[in-house]
């Protein structure tokens, strides 16, 4: 597929680069925004020059009017131009989907090191879609309500129940809910189809894979079969939910990616 143009966003460390390089890879229904709640000052304040990209068809990237063309190989080679614009080591922070377009982009690219947050299980999506379903009911209505731009005090409170931490409501999740937008039904299918993948070869670097023991969209069950090819170490924060960078538990998100990048 053509190459188009791809938005790659710097925030610079404050007082200057010290500890290296963060890219950060959003998940499916997003873009790269929400890194800028919490993560991207957090990072930056602790001496790293912080990159997020939107990944094709997403935010500001090229691409929206044919999204569902795009796959998870295709968001790897966004990934791929994103490190190649950045000048030095870089260790990729990746959420949900993005693991999986990271991991696809570590199977010919490089890294420093990588963080999991969330990650897609290795079985792909459709064991976690037919449970949200018995366990929800209204879930996939209210996602393409949400997706569409469709608010409801309903809505929101289901948002924030599933992708949340247990004690959310929709009055917290407010200002995340206008950069959800629209995903791929080209890498929706291939999430769901991922355990007819057939295995990859795997870099060998530094992996670091966090879930959150109250994640109603993939259980931190699937935690260890993520983390088990990369040999990685596994974080079950207590009471997070799927959306680990904005949660009301980021902190101690950010403060364990603080106290493992350093020593990789």
């Amino acid at each position: 597929m053509q190459r188009h143009h791809i938005q790659i966003n710097n925030y610079p460390a404050v007082d200057g680069p010290q500890r290296g390089a963060l890219l950060f890879v959003h998940g499916a229904y997003t873009h790269s925004s929400y890194w800028e709640f919490n993560f991207i000052p957090f990072f930056r304040q602790q001496g790293f020059d912080c990159f997020s990209l939107d990944l094709s068809g997403h935010g500001a990237s090229e691409g929206a009017e044919r999204l569902d063309e795009f796959g998870i190989d295709d968001y790897a080679e966004d990934i791929a131009h994103a490190v190649s614009r950045i000048d030095q080591p870089v260790t990729i922070v990746a959420h949900s989907m993005g693991c999986l377009a990271t991991q696809r982009y570590l199977e010919q690219g490089s890294a420093r090191a990588a963080v999991f947050l969330a990650p897609v299980p290795v079985t792909g999506t459709t064991g976690s879609a037919a449970q949200l379903a018995m366990r929800f009911p209204r879930y996939f209505a209210a996602l393409d309500e949400v997706v569409s731009g469709i608010f409801s005090e309903e809505n929101n409170d289901l948002m924030a129940k599933i992708y949340f931490s247990p004690d959310a409501t929709g009055d917290d999740v407010l200002a995340f809910l206008p950069t959800v937008g629209p995903e791929s039904q080209q890498a929706v299918m291939e999430m769901a189809m991922l355990a007819t993948r057939p295995l990859a070869r795997r870099q060998k670097l530094p992996v670091l894979v966090i879930g959150g023991e109250a994640d109603a969209i993939f259980p931190p069950s699937h935690l260890f079969f993520v983390a088990l090819p990369w040999q990685a170490n596994v974080i079950r924060v207590p009471q997070a939910g799927h959306m680990l960078p904005i949660d009301s538990n980021w902190q101690t998100v950010a403060q364990h990616i603080l106290e493992w990048v350093p020593e990789n």
